[in-house]
């Protein structure tokens, strides 16, 4: 890959890992309930997807998926069902006094890993990715020493920025009306997102 491929996909990832969506407001979420050192548990989550999507991409696997129009349907109603029960049940526990919760850290990874597989715009980045970034008369596994470091280390830094901004929230508004609406607007967030996801169609078939 060359310096100027490299830098295009660079830019083209901070953007794909900076738009809000639902992993930036689980993320935001959960440093505001669990404090920044816990909810980096969620980060890690993320970075396990984040690995497993790009090797995926590399082998085809997310291509084939997305092309299936059973299998898509069946993720993106799962992925819906999901999302919008975490928005609702947030919600309705907005009101209810803030704790730091001792959540066991395999509860707070698996919830993040969820998220972020069931996520309709990690499929989609990925495929955009490999799509257009990818040079096909260059092996690709040498085009990930490339790829991978940048993509792992371009997440990190988003979803990191996305949990101190929760902790930060958290502590400034812990217990306080401001607080109550925060949390109703991360539970929104959820059910729009769910609801958008629903509502998608199968790529190349809307």
């Amino acid at each position: 890959m060359s310096f100027e491929a490299w830098t295009i996909f660079a830019l083209f990832w901070v953007v794909f890992v900076t738009t809000p969506g639902p992993n930036a407001s689980n993320c935001i979420n959960n440093g505001m309930v669990l404090g920044m050192r816990r909810a980096m548990v969620g980060v890690a989550a993320i970075l396990t997807q984040a690995t497993l999507f790009l090797l995926l991409s590399a082998l085809g696997v997310t291509a084939l998926i997305a092309a299936s129009p059973t299998a898509f349907t069946a993720a993106k109603l799962l992925g819906a069902g999901v999302l919008i029960y975490l928005g609702v049940r947030g919600w309705v526990q907005a009101n209810k006094p803030v704790r730091m919760e001792a959540r066991p850290a395999g509860s707070i990874y698996l919830r993040a890993l969820a998220i972020a597989t069931i996520n309709p715009k990690s499929v989609a980045g990925y495929l955009a990715a490999f799509s257009q970034f990818v040079q096909p008369d260059v092996p690709i596994w040498g085009q990930m020493l490339v790829i991978m470091p940048t993509a792992l280390v371009l997440t990190t830094l988003s979803y990191t920025g996305f949990t101190a901004l929760g902790a930060g929230l958290g502590r400034a508004a812990l217990g306080a009306v401001f607080n109550i609406w925060v949390r109703r607007v991360m539970a929104a967030c959820f059910i729009i997102y769910g609801l958008l996801l629903g509502s998608a169609a199968t790529p190349g078939r809307g």
